[in-house]
């Protein structure tokens, strides 16, 4: 299976699903499909990252040993859908302990940003939250920042969040 023709093309949810069939049994395409999310053509590697976020718990397992390469993808990545398939990925993995304080940095920085779409943020608070899970003082110090902004500030994320439930 030629992978990268494959994911150059437009990729529908019965695609992802074929493609999964595929890498569940195959360690070398389940590689190439890792190796194609950082494929210089944006397309594929957008496409790669799609494939990567539908994974079933024994390939996000295996994606977990490469949890460094993610991170330092999602803090350099400048395509907002990608950081967020990234962010995805993240938070469906067991997280470093100690946990990397750069992601941590980043997560807090970005769920405040106005440049970054309600998903980012979203996924920014929920990654900071597994960070810090441990830390009650923290925890306790991040409900009394979000108390103190101004509620239409998050508008666009609560109405957000309000559609999910």
């Amino acid at each position: 299976m030629n992978l990268r023709a494959r994911l150059s093309e437009r990729v529908h949810i019965e695609n992802i699903r074929e493609i999964l069939h595929y890498i569940q049994d195959d360690e070398r395409l389940r590689e190439e499909i890792y190796r194609l999310i950082y494929d210089e053509d944006s397309i594929v590697s957008y496409q790669a990252l799609w494939v990567c976020t539908h994974f079933s718990k024994p390939e996000v397992e295996w994606l977990s040993g490469k949890q460094n390469e993610l991170i330092d993808a999602t803090l350099t990545c400048p395509h907002s859908g990608k950081r967020r398939m990234l962010l995805n990925l993240l938070c469906q993995q067991p997280l470093a302990d100690p946990p990397r304080v750069d992601l941590l940095d980043f997560c807090i920085e970005r769920m405040v940003s106005r440049q970054e779409p309600p998903g980012v943020q979203s996924l920014c608070i929920k990654l900071a939250y597994q960070l810090t899970g441990s830390s009650r003082s923290f925890n306790k110090n991040c409900a009394q920042c979000w108390k103190s902004w101004n509620p239409n500030y998050w508008f666009p994320l609560s109405a957000l969040c309000a559609k999910t439930r």
